[in-house]
């Protein structure tokens, strides 16, 4: 029944150090109690995951947790197994009995799951007839966080299983006072923000995952220096590097702050000041086919690097997705081409 058997260890790649060690009994069976201590060891997981190492293992296994002494009366709250988001859930029931029941996502957090569908409907009503949670709450109602809202259908799971979904605040730190309120949400704690802070901490791991671009782009730069079309030198390959950090750290720090909607125009607007400085601050060394080449080139590198950050904000949909990428992607290629036959157009000059 206990989704981990033993604190401080992993079980199958998955961390259970949150654990006290100490199981509480019901009449579902035994269920170990989590600590809302958040410890370095929290924080360095944190920082790893942020920064991608190991990211797609950072999990709890899972299966339902106790926090403090819960009883039958006491609220029942579903989250991913997603370590930070579970995180963000037991820090924020601190001083208070209640039950989480983590749904396995295979370690995506919930917004996300929901999207995919694996913090979803049939995986809550899966969880809650495995578990036994009839016998667990008198209540018979499960907390669901409201950016998984996408993915769970209350009306079914009450029909099927016969508990009621309450969809909770959009932030865990708002658990507390949507409890004392009753279970109701404030229209502030139904906003989605997404600030600055937020933004830049979603920097990393798209810093990391453009790593691979990166090196493949001064690789090309490097095969041009071998067919003397450009040096492997600072005014060629800072263009680049500026181009793929606008997209991937300016963009998203000014993101509400650029005047269009679209993020592929939004990263290309950027983008078009890579050369632009650059080519100012090189100006002697630069050829007429580089300053060329950059202002086709370089806001296309910021341009893709920028669409890419949809993934993790609020301001887009899927759908919105993929009319900029119908429209992008001729665009990018059409770039793209251009720029590189005036740059091989320099061999045969």
């Amino acid at each position: 029944m206990s989704p981990s058997t033993c604190c401080g260890e992993k079980k199958s790649g998955m961390l259970s150090r949150f654990l006290t060690g100490k199981m509480i009994e019901t009449p579902a069976g035994e269920v170990p109690i989590v600590s809302t201590k958040y410890t370095w060891r929290d924080v360095l997981g944190t920082w790893r995951a942020r920064w991608g190492i190991n990211r797609m293992n950072y999990r709890v296994e899972p299966g339902l947790y106790a926090v403090g002494s819960p009883d039958e009366n006491s609220p029942l709250f579903a989250g991913a197994n997603y370590k930070m988001s579970f995180d963000c859930l037991r820090r924020a029931l601190s001083g208070l009995d209640a039950w989480i029941l983590v749904l396995d996502t295979g370690g995506v957090n919930v917004w996300c799951a929901a999207g995919k569908g694996t913090f979803g409907t049939q995986n809550l009503m899966k969880s809650i007839a495995a578990l036994k949670l009839n016998r667990l709450v008198a209540h018979r109602t499960v907390i669901v966080p409201q950016l998984g809202a996408s993915g769970v259908s209350g009306r079914e799971v009450q029909a099927r299983v016969g508990f009621s979904v309450i969809f909770g605040p959009v932030r865990a730190a708002d658990i507390p006072a949507f409890l004392k309120n009753g279970m109701e949400a404030t229209p502030e704690m139904r906003r989605v923000r997404f600030d600055l802070p937020e933004r830049a901490a979603v920097i990393p791991v798209d810093l990391v995952q453009a790593m691979s671009a990166t090196i493949k782009a001064l690789g090309f730069l490097f095969l041009l220096d071998i067919l003397r079309i450009g040096g492997f030198t600072p005014q060629n390959t800072t263009p680049a590097l500026l181009a793929v950090l606008t997209g991937v750290v300016l963009v998203p720090l000014i993101l509400p702050f650029m005047p269009v909607r679209s993020f592929a125009l939004k990263g290309a607007i950027a983008g078009l000041a890579v050369p632009v400085f650059c080519y100012a601050t090189f100006r002697s060394a630069a050829s007429w086919r580089e300053v060329a080449a950059g202002f086709l080139l370089l806001p296309v590198v910021a341009s893709w690097f920028a669409l890419n950050f949809t993934g993790s904000t609020t301001f887009t949909s899927p759908s919105g997705v993929n009319r900029e990428l119908k429209i992008a992607l001729p665009l990018y290629l059409a770039a793209a081409v251009a720029g590189s036959v005036i740059l091989i157009s320099g061999v045969f000059s």
